[in-house]
């Protein structure tokens, strides 16, 4: 079905010339606009995200729907007559957002320049007003009324001519769907809605009563007023006293969600009248805003004296873009796509894009592993507004009813047909994720596409130039670059259990989602590959991050062996300890306990030990997290020191041997994880399914569990690990003669510091004084504060103060350091690794103090976690071909932090440890050496 035909069926049936009208819930637009849109602004700078998105999204219900009178009625304030009712009424709601609340004066423009009536009055909510609208539309004569919002507390003004349509789904909202809801009929929802209260609101209802048992009581005695007369008759005695000592409560609590129909109208009806905007107004407010997409659907841009965006290259370039001047093909508008269902077609195609010399390419799967996922389609885009879909196996429902498939090209003849494009050296591959696309390519029938190449990667283009900017994500992107919120895979398929199989998406819907992902993949190319110079980011993603997404393919694919018995045997031990730690946590608390429940131990230290530092949160419940439980056993309460050695084990057990155990694959007996490219801020990969990364590294359960990573018969793993990268990026960085005279003389870095800050004589550091020195020295180039150093040290925060003064007398070159990034990151809103790579730091320039102080830690941090990562990326790049050019056999299995593993025959072991470490010391010149450190062992516990 079209977006036309489900917009038609959402709409009540209206006659020509009859009276409807249609009451927008503005504020349902403007904040799911915000909260879906990345930050952006306009050519002044101010935000506009909000705007964009709810400009975009009214525009584009007047497309689908007509009615003879339209408004849109927003909030006035917060505070209205509710509030001389109940004054702590949505007293518990945030204000908005500081970004947001310039946009609000924006919206109402971007109202009126679309030609839609806007209404608001002080003293009365958006509901109120819709309310009393609907009632004088249908006094007046005969009519119906849509209600765009999917609002709970307007589902009581649903009754014969008067309808809700949710503007999500597009679907209506009628006297079933809000039983479906209450389990009343919308006149009882009032009665209900007073008894089960909204917490969201901070209406106060029946404590102990929600929906399902308001309903229930409401059912049975009629309305609010005969049941509480009657509360006595009651059965349940919780129930019973609930009603009788909440009465009043319940009362408040109706006055305070009916809405009052009565209020007053601040414009007539007759301005309601449906009117076509002004394109001159609607064209001056979009230039204004910069809102390019939309001026391309109103074929504007290009026009008046709007100055060209930067970096577009021409269409007809071949994969070498230029930065230059707008192309008019890069404005074309998006749509009108075409579904390629014969060979003929699909020949047109491919040879149309090995003219351009550049594709970008999609696919559609039926599931997210890319090891595990079937295509039932792909994409093509040949130039801006040029892109069809070639679905494969669409149709098949898998039962009688279901009718025979689509009219489409059999799958192993579209992949024959595809295969001279994509094998085609002369011709660029783009991808948004290319990782996962190249993936399910190889895995296609008659063996696949082994060889796709040259390829470039959107995703991959952005995250080199702006780490930490934004996400990097298609969607985010496209709004972020272009302007445009491209279709939801949410939209075509459907969420939660009505969500249907891509390849059950009719063809037409599923070729508007998928060709204009392909459209928008080569749009951000044509925008974001010019860029790369410009940024200083060419180097860096040439030589580093394209070259990573064939490193990681083969990684993925290689996995890891898995020993399930060890496995087993360590999950048994765990849960043998658990069992212990339990009895120990109950024996401490004078009673037994859910130990997994926040709320219990909540209750054990703060009400019943009477322990100092209880803070409720919203729930009610005292809040007992990680850092609440550290505090009291660094005050010396042994039970919670217990309950957090109880939550890490149990933590390690779910996670690492239930969550291994279910990830091994039956085939090979090895997990393969996969590795997210552009999810951390820092340059750093990620780690899914499982997360390898998180293993504790030094505790004895930790090694535990890498004793059950273990190689193939007849081979070991071999493990690589760069020793201390992060302070030799330190002593890079700063001027610190004496760091850098320790690392080239090969001295312990910690007795080195340990001996200097505390005026030790070198011989005489013992255990305990390298352990503090340990701490302070990665804990600076966290940006810890003295009261975290403290913490971590179990000293007085003055001590703690204390030694990081010790610490930068003895090194004033690495404060300078610290400073120094600072006003980077203030001046430029990014700091750069000893590379040239920019990462971004958002809320540096926030006024908020906390989110500001953890802005400058992370700009602190941030050039020392990124050039490490790009150093050890830099290894994975160079090493797969120099194994093979020296003959060796060896596979590069995992990366994990400063660590690569590698899995090695055992005749090999010798010259392969030696070449690793070669290739490892030798990818960055520093100005102190790099150094590796090699083991090897036939478990990952032995090689570490």
């Amino acid at each position: 079905m079209t977006d036309a035909a489900a917009a038609s069926e959402a709409l009540p049936e209206v006659k020509q010339g009859e009276r409807h009208l249609i009451l927008v819930d503005g504020s349902g637009y403007i904040f799911r606009a915000f909260h879906a849109l990345p930050p952006m602004t306009s050519p002044e700078g101010v935000p506009v995200n909000a705007v964009f998105g709810f400009t975009n999204l009214l525009a584009q219900f007047l497309t689908r729907h007509a009615g003879s009178h339209i408004a849109v009625v927003f909030d006035a304030a917060r505070v209205n007559f509710r509030n001389e009712i109940y004054p702590d009424y949505k007293a518990h709601r945030p204000d908005p957002p500081e970004e947001l609340v310039p946009q609000f004066a924006l919206i109402r423009d971007a109202t009126d320049a679309l030609g839609v009536l806007h209404v608001e009055m002080e003293g009365f909510e958006a509901d109120d007003l819709i309310a009393a609208y609907a009632k004088a539309f249908l006094a007046e004569g005969p009519g119906q009324v849509t209600i765009v919002s999917s609002d709970k507390d307007l589902m009581q003004l649903v009754r014969p001519g008067v309808q809700l349509l949710d503007p999500i789904k597009q679907k209506p909202i009628r006297e079933t769907e809000v039983f479906e809801k209450f389990g009343v009929t919308p006149d009882k929802v009032v009665e209900v809605q007073a008894l089960a209260g909204d917490s969201t609101d901070n209406v106060p209802g029946v404590p102990g009563i929600g929906i399902k048992t308001a309903a229930q009581l409401i059912t049975e005695y009629g309305d609010l007023e005969t049941l509480l007369s009657r509360a006595h008759e009651i059965k349940q005695p919780k129930r019973r006293e609930a009603l009788v000592e909440n009465a009043e409560k319940a009362r408040i609590s109706k006055r305070l969600v009916q809405l009052d129909e009565n209020a007053p109208l601040p414009r007539p009806i007759a301005e309601m009248e449906a009117r076509p905007p002004g394109d001159h107004k609607l064209e001056s407010f979009l230039r204004a805003m910069g809102f390019r997409s939309i001026l391309a659907r109103m074929g504007k841009l290009g026009e008046g004296n709007e100055p060209p965006r930067r970096g577009a290259p021409p269409v007809a370039l071949r994969h070498a873009p230029a930065p230059g001047p707008v192309a008019p093909d890069l404005a074309a508008p998006f749509g009108s796509y075409e579904a390629v269902t014969e060979e003929a077609a699909l020949i047109r195609w491919v040879a149309a894009a090995t003219e351009a010399g550049v594709v970008a390419l999609d696919t559609e799967t039926d599931s997210l592993d890319a090891r595990r996922a079937r295509m039932v389609g792909f994409s093509l885009a040949t130039a801006p507004g040029r892109a069809c879909y070639v679905p494969l196996r669409h149709g098949a429902g898998g039962d009688m009813l279901s009718g025979p498939a689509p009219a489409q090209i059999e799958a192993e003849r579209a992949f024959a047909l595809l295969r001279p494009l994509l094998e085609d050296p002369s011709v660029l591959k783009v991808f948004q994720h290319a990782k996962y696309d190249l993936e399910v390519m190889a895995r296609a029938e008659n063996g696949g596409f082994a060889t796709i190449a040259p390829v470039d990667d959107t995703m991959m283009l952005s995250y080199a130039m702006s780490a930490g900017k934004h996400g990097h994500g298609m969607d985010e992107l496209s709004v972020l670059h272009l302007n445009h919120a491209p279709i939801k895979f949410d939209e075509v398929t459907g969420t939660g259990r009505a969500r249907i199989p891509f390849g059950q998406v009719p063809i037409d819907r599923a070729t508007a989602y998928a060709a204009e992902d392909a459209d928008v993949t080569l749009r951000l190319w044509l925008l974001l590959k010019p860029r790369l110079r410009e940024e200083g980011a060419l180097a860096l993603y040439e030589q580093v991050e394209r070259r990573m997404i064939g490193v990681l393919r083969q990684m993925e694919e290689a996995g890891i062996k898995v020993d399930g018995a060890e496995l087993a045997r360590i999950g048994e031990d765990f849960s043998a300890r658990l069992t212990v730690l339990e009895a120990k946590v109950h024996e401490l608390a004078g009673r037994p306990f859910n130990v997994g429940s926040p709320k219990q131990l909540g209750e054990i230290l703060f009400d019943e030990m009477k322990l100092s530092g209880g803070r409720k949160g919203k729930t009610g419940a005292y809040s007992t997290d990680a850092a609440v439980l550290e505090d009291l056993a660094a005050q010396g309460v042994e039970l919670a020191a217990r309950v957090l050695d109880w939550r890490q084990l149990a933590k390690l057990k779910s996670t690492y041997v239930e969550g291994l155990a279910a990830e091994i694959d039956a085939a090979d007996r090895r997990v393969h994880t996969s590795y997210g490219m552009a999810g951390t801020s820092t340059g750093r990969l990620s780690s899914t399914d499982p997360n390898l990364q998180n293993i504790p590294i030094r505790s004895e359960e930790g090694m535990r569990i890498r004793r059950a990573f273990v190689a193939e018969p007849g081979h070991v793993l071999v493990a690589a690990d760069y020793s201390q990268i992060e302070l030799r990026l330190l002593a890079h960085l700063a001027e610190v003669p004496t760091l850098r005279e320790a690392f080239e003389k090969g001295e312990d870095i910690h007795s080195r510091t340990a001996a200097e800050i505390f005026h030790l004589d070198p011989a005489k550091v013992d255990k305990e004084a390298r352990r503090r020195a340990k701490t302070i020295n990665f804990g600076i180039i966290y940006g810890m504060s003295a009261f975290g150093l403290a913490a971590r040290l179990g000293i007085p925060p003055a001590e703690g103060r204390a030694i990081i003064d010790a610490y930068f007398a003895q090194y004033p070159g690495i404060r300078q350091e610290m400073e120094r990034l600072k006003e980077e990151a203030r001046t430029h809103g990014f700091v750069r690794t000893p590379f040239g790579r920019k990462l971004w730091i958002p809320d540096i320039a926030t006024k908020d103090p906390v989110r500001r102080a953890g802005a400058e830690r992370a700009a602190i941090n941030a050039p020392f976690q990124g050039g490490a990562a790009e150093i050890i990326k830099r290894a994975m790049v160079r090493l797969p071909r120099a194994l093979r050019e020296a003959g060796l056999k060896a596979r590069m299995l995992l990366q994990v932090h400063d660590e690569l593993v590698f899995e090695v025959p055992e005749a090999e072991v010798a010259p392969t440890s030696a070449l690793v470490k070669q290739i490892m010391e030798s990818v960055a010149t520093l100005r102190v050496p790099l150094s590796v450190d090699v083991g090897q062992g036939h478990s990952w516990a032995e090689a570490h």
